[in-house]
Parts: C-alpha cells; structure tokens; sequence
C-alpha cells in the first residue's frame, strides 16, 4: 500500500480514537463552566490538529525542508499524544464491557421478573469515576514524557565509583577516569545544556576521559555544530574513544556504498578534530612514572543483532605481558560473549549502547528499567570474579529527545590498587 493511501487511513484511525476520547473529556467537564468547557475543548481539538499536522508534513514534505530537530519532535508529538489516548482508551473499554455486562444481566433479569415494574431498557451510562480515571491515566504519561524532555533530557548526573584492579601498578593508584557514552549529537535540542554537561565533566579534573561509542545517531553531519563543544574535553593522559553501533551509518538509506564509506570516514575524522584518539581494534600503552597501563579499543562488536566490526584479538596484540589492561567497547554484551571468556586478563571494560532505556526507576537499594530484559548487564558497576564491566546510561538520547527516572550520565571512576 502507497504512503499517499496508507497516511491518511492511519491519520483517520488516529481521529477515531480523538472521538472516543472525548466522550470522556465531555463527561469529566459537564459540571464546568461554560467558559472552562470552550477552553477544555479547544486545547483538546487544538493538540490534535497540531499532532495530525505534524504527522502529514513529516511523511509529505522534502526530509530537507525542516530541521532535524524539528521532525524528530513532530514524530515525538504523534508518539506521545496517542500513547496517552491510547492508555485512556483502555481504561474507557474496560468501562465499557463492564457497562455492557451490567446491561446483559439487566436484561436476563427482566426476562424473568414476575415484577410488573419492568426494568426492560435500562440505560447505562458511562460513569464520571470511569471518564475521570481514564483522563488521569492517558494525562499521566503525557505529563511524565512531557516532563523527560523538558527537565530529563540534559539533567547530567555525576556517578562516582572506585574500581579495585589487583594488579594496576602503583603509580596509578588514585588515577581518575571520566567516561561518557552514547553522544548522539543529531538529537541534541538544547546546545547550551549539552555545553554544560562538558563543563560538569572538566570541572572533575580527571588524567583520563573515554568516549565508548555513538557519537552520531546516522550521519556524520550531525556532530557538526558541537565539535567546539566537545573540543573542550581534556586530560592529561589523553581522551581516548571508540565507535557505536550508530556510527557506522547502517540505519540510513544511502544513496551508494561509496557514499556510506565516506560518512564513516568523517565521523572518524570527527574524533581526530576534537582531539580524541580513536581505537580501532588497537591499543596504547600509557604510563605514569614510567609504569605501563594498557588501554584497549574495539569497533562495535555484540552478541545480539547489531553488525559485528571489531577484532578483539587485534586490538588485545601487544598487550599480553602488561599488568593491568582497560578496555572500550560499545556492547555491554561483549563481556559476556568474548571478554570473561577468552580474555581473563582485561580487568576492566567499560561500555554503553543501553541508554538505561532512557526510562527507569533507581532509588537506594532498588534498579529497574525494561533495559534489564533486553541486557543482563546495562547501566552501572558489573564484577564477576577479578574483572568488572561498566556500563554508562548515556550522554544523550535517541528517537524519545528525553530522559524519565534516568538521567543521561558522567561517569567518575578511581583506579586502586587490589
């Protein structure tokens, strides 16, 4: 079926849930003021002419006649306003069997009421309690995502942790290493915020900062405007960076393979202009008061359905005899699947690619998010025996430009001696 046939059946099955809803927002405003209704109404119909518009300018104009921003939102828009419709719908359907349950036993009771007061016809009407309750339960995801974009996005959290390697030389006790994950530059809305989680992180003073993949969400253009941004990212030791399962370009049409090689290769480029050392399946051999630290780097390599570029065993080469070796790679499912397996000697990985779902729940002794039944491990400190896993939630976000119960992270990690 052609998009000129399918986007309009699509826009009016959208219409259809409106209707239905507003059944309810009528009966939760009946006993309103006439004024109080007009404007009830008018900021319903107007949200939906606005979600509805949005919609067809997003499948029918040129891709290049607004900004990326601006149909990331029209798409955020659509999402947000008919998942919320859609939960009060729920709630009203389940009302609504209920009210047909009560009018087939109204009715099987009159068959056999030998009362001359029949209640053969007996209305039942849909209850305030039932509208009311399925307004707040379609308005309470709306307020939550509402909020995820306005305060959740770029609420940078500093997380602090000490990283026991029982065989990190002595000169590099006490050394702080700071790591971010999953940039995603296309989707930044707000340039200022995004300066001041840069800022946040250099006011930390680490010797080492490492990026671990999806600097771009599909084309290198993207991280165009925030080059100076992340310019500022400085250490002693170095800033050191590997590449994303986004990064490679895969989820793009391109017009040739050409084309997608060379969008790798500005992406690269990219790193090279701020000043970070990209690693691609290869190691450096960094020391502190000449006692060695290997630090590792692999192309995006997973155990699920993400495109398998790296080589661990190259990027491992060379480092076999050093005694403590950190490692950078985007999946966390890495680990698992290579690292515990035939590298026991790479104490620490350190990773990303999860985003913590961009939605969860962390309070002191308790971690959820629907992240956890997608990746056994997926935000925070893993350890199995002497080697330990960390996952960041994340820098930026990608498609939903928001974050709710999980804020975008800067990780703070010291080194110590076992």
């Amino acid at each position: 079926m052609s998009k000129v046939i399918l986007i309009p059946i699509v826009a009016v099955i959208f219409i259809l849930i409106d209707l239905y809803v507003f059944q309810a927002v009528k009966i939760a405003v009946q006993n309103f003021s006439p004024l109080a209704k007009n404007i009830t109404y008018g900021i319903y119909w107007g949200f939906t002419a606005i979600t509805i518009l949005g919609f067809f300018l997003y499948h029918f104009t040129d891709p290049d006649f607004f900004s990326r921003i601006a149909r990331q939102f029209m798409l955020v828009l659509v999402f947000m306003n008919y998942l919320s419709k859609g939960i009060a719908m729920i709630v009203l359907i389940l009302g609504d069997l209920y009210r047909l349950g009560e009018w087939v036993v109204y009715q099987i009771k009159d068959q056999f009421s030998s009362s001359n007061s029949s209640i053969e016809g007996k209305k039942i009407t849909r209850s305030e309690f039932i509208a009311k309750s399925a307004i707040v339960a379609g308005g309470l995801p709306l307020a939550a995502m509402s909020f995820g974009i306005i305060s959740g996005a770029h609420d940078y959290r500093i997380r602090r942790k000490s990283i026991v390697i029982p065989n990190l030389p002595k000169a590099w006790h006490g050394v702080k290493v700071a790591q971010i994950s999953d940039i995603h530059s296309g989707s930044f809305w707000n340039k200022v915020a995004v300066e001041g989680g840069v800022d946040m992180l250099m006011a930390e003073k680490p010797d080492m900062i490492f990026f671990t993949g999806d600097l771009v969400n599909n084309e290198a253009d993207e991280v165009e405007g925030y080059i100076s941004i992340f310019s500022k990212l400085k250490a002693d030791l170095g800033v050191f960076s590997t590449l994303g399962n986004h990064d490679y370009g895969d989820y793009k049409n391109w017009s040739s393979e050409k084309a997608k090689a060379q969008n790798l290769a500005d992406v690269k480029e990219a790193h090279k202009i701020m000043g970070w050392d990209l690693l691609l399946d290869e190691n450096r051999i960094l020391k502190v008061d000449n006692e060695p630290l290997a630090i590792l780097g692999v192309e995006n390599w997973g155990a699920g359905r993400f495109a398998k570029y790296g080589d661990i065993s190259k990027a491992y080469a060379g480092t076999e005899d050093f005694p403590a070796k950190i490692l950078l790679s985007h999946d966390p499912s890495h680990w698992d699947a290579q690292i515990r397996k035939d590298y026991k000697d790479i104490d620490l990985m350190l990773a990303g690619h999860t985003h913590g779902f961009q939605f969860g729940i962390e309070v002191p002794g308790f971690k959820w998010s629907p992240s956890q039944y997608v990746y056994k491990q997926w935000a925070g400190l893993y350890e199995e025996g002497n080697q330990k896993l960390y996952v960041n939630r994340g820098y930026g976000y990608l498609g939903y430009p928001g974050r709710i119960g999980m804020p975008p992270e800067i990780t703070i990690l010291e080194l110590r001696q076992g």
